[in-house]
């Protein structure tokens, strides 16, 4: 009787770690490829159509510009009456006041990108500061990092977007490639896998001051290694009091490798009441 209850305990713990297996990203995994574009042979056309590309996705903008209130829904408001009314606003005093047309849009653009503290829309900035200080992080930084023609695209696309003339033109010469077979590989701390896959764009880690997300601190007490690792991969599973579905990428899973994931589980887990 003895031996039958081994075999099933035995049997019991090899299932556990397989499921446990089919969860959790394979080490070999890879995160997908990023978007190869030869930036010189584009036209404005192909840079607005690649800017679009960028805006819901390397980008990250349509995880706060949408229909749920926490930033302005770019995709649903006449834009060219939207930045004209900004420009007029007497509380902005940014580098496109004195400008006119396509010339001024296009410098709201680029500093809203680039400088978003520098004019916040009513109602937008961060909890408690009056409407000085965006919420929004510097894409040209990590964790975003656009490359200055990607911030162009951008541009590009949302001047488009506002009916006015595209005042950015396709670089002359594209970037310097990567070598051939060239991939990027894992990251080795904490902060770089934070930085590789946003996280703190959402969440405030590392002073990032984000609170799209929930805070983290004391996550390890609450929810422990187990339940970390199941709110980074399924993370519609429970939602956070307070939030909303859906914002979060579902998609890690296929992007993490093993030693990723445990990196950023390990970091979490340190986390104590107090702060980070």
């Amino acid at each position: 009787m003895t031996f039958v209850r081994v075999v099933v305990f035995s049997l019991a713990v090899l299932l556990s770690y397989t499921l446990f297996a089919n969860i959790v990203p394979q080490v070999q995994s890879s995160p997908p490829a990023e978007e190869t574009v030869d930036v010189a042979s584009l036209d404005v056309a192909g840079l607005v159509a690649w800017g679009e590309r960028l805006f819901g996705g390397k980008g990250t903008c349509t995880l706060c510009h949408n229909d749920r209130g926490r930033a302005p829904d770019l995709l649903a408001i006449d834009l060219g009456t939207e930045f004209a009314a900004r420009i007029a606003d007497p509380r902005y005093a940014g580098k496109a006041k004195g400008l006119e047309g396509a010339a001024a849009i296009g410098a709201y653009l680029r500093e809203s990108l680039l400088d978003p503290s520098a004019y916040v829309v009513p109602g937008f900035g961060k909890k408690g500061s009056n409407d000085s200080v965006s919420p929004m992080p510097v894409v040209s930084r990590a964790p975003i990092s656009l490359s200055e023609a990607e911030v162009d695209a951008v541009i590009a696309f949302l001047e488009d977007r506002a009916g006015v003339e595209v005042t950015v033109t396709p670089p002359a010469e594209a970037p310097p490639a990567p070598a051939e077979g060239e991939a990027e590989g894992p990251a080795e701390t904490a902060q770089a896998a934070i930085e590789k896959f946003g996280c703190a764009t959402c969440h405030d880690l590392f002073g990032s001051g984000a609170d799209v997300g929930p805070k983290l601190v004391g996550v390890g007490e609450r929810l422990g290694r187990d339940g970390i690792r199941r709110a980074i991969l399924e993370p519609n599973a429970e939602i956070a009091k307070g939030f909303e579905p859906d914002v979060m990428p579902g998609d890690f899973a296929e992007q993490m490798r093993v030693s990723e994931l445990e990196l950023i589980v390990d970091y979490l887990m340190s986390l104590g009441q107090g702060g980070q």
